[in-house]
């Protein structure tokens, strides 16, 4: 659990002249990765008006930061041991954990996780790997939600917090609409999920030295594993993957471009410069980063290798 600083007035007032300044917001993070909690830390970090107050990996530690510091929104992951997103929104409406309600924001890498639901219910959702546009988007709804319930959702007249609403779409005390989410929910999770259709981020998270950024499929020349880390690779760049083998990470890239050429390494195969023959029929891939890296095929690929360039 990591504090992250004090709260700011959420309902701060845009400048009187000039372009407008975005509304502040303050906000936890819950998330049981550490590097998606960076990630996402970093993102709001730049949009300049979210201060962080918090961070948790876990449920238990949601419902604690959320008494404590009263945040304006929550960054709140789906999947999670122990209690999960569902399961922590579940316990904030039901046992009045909180006096004020905050802004719930669901993370899920899944998108069969109602995110239906949470479209029809005005209940924002990222999924991940995160974007930064969907992001400011998110945030931009909030600021909206926020200015609809107007400032009695903050205090009353006797200085006494008044719940505020999750935010649910045509429901201003937001009660129904919040057990009415609920009840989806949790049909949603007793149901086995049907096959999702084959999907492929279209971005990769590569972490180069304290940062995490997002990378294009298509710029990626290659992965390779070396002691358990994996390594990747484009024109301009080179950092780690938080996957934790390659098989993992081939489960995010384009079937259709990426090929596994060798147990070591992943390739794009749009990004092979060249295809040098090498002893006993044998063959290396020329790659087109800087170094020109040489990547070796594996003998059980060379067929696919023959395949793909008519060799």
């Amino acid at each position: 659990m990591t504090n992250s600083g004090s709260k700011a007035d959420s309902l701060h007032p845009n400048a009187a002249a000039g372009a407008p300044i975005p509304m502040p917001l303050t906000a936890v993070i819950i998330d049981d990765e550490q590097l998606a909690r960076e990630e996402l830390r970093y993102l709001l970090d730049s949009t300049g008006s979210v201060d962080v107050l918090a961070e948790g990996s876990n449920g238990i530690e949601a419902i604690e930061l959320v008494a404590e510091h009263h945040p304006d929104v929550v960054f709140l992951d789906v999947q999670m041991p122990g209690l999960d997103g569902f399961a922590v929104l579940k316990h904030l409406t039901e046992h009045a954990a909180v006096e004020r309600m905050p802004q719930i924001i669901f993370a899920t890498a899944y998108d069969q996780y109602a995110v239906r639901a949470f479209d029809v219910n005005a209940v924002d959702y990222l999924m991940k790997p995160f974007d930064r546009s969907r992001i400011v988007q998110a945030l931009d709804r909030t600021r909206a939600r926020l200015l609809d319930s107007g400032p009695e959702s903050v205090a009353s007249g006797s200085g006494e917090s008044v719940p505020r609403s999750i935010g649910l779409s045509g429901n201003r005390g937001g009660e129904s609409g919040i057990h009415s989410l609920l009840e989806m929910l949790q049909r949603q999770q007793n149901t086995p999920p049907s096959p999702a259709p084959s999907r492929s981020p279209n971005k990769l998270i590569v972490q180069v030295q304290n940062r995490l950024l997002l990378v294009d499929q298509a710029e990626i020349c290659y992965a390779a594993i070396e002691e358990g880390t994996i390594r990747v690779v484009t024109p301009m760049i080179e950092g780690h993957s938080k996957c934790r083998t390659l098989e993992e990470l081939l489960e995010l890239l384009d079937p259709n471009v990426f090929w596994r050429a060798h147990r070591g390494f992943v390739v794009n195969i749009n990004h092979i410069r060249e295809v040098v023959p090498w002893f006993k029929s044998s063959y290396q891939l020329r790659m087109d980063d800087r170094k020109q890296t040489e990547i070796p095929v594996s003998r059980a690929q060379t067929r696919r290798l023959r395949e793909l360039f008519n060799l």
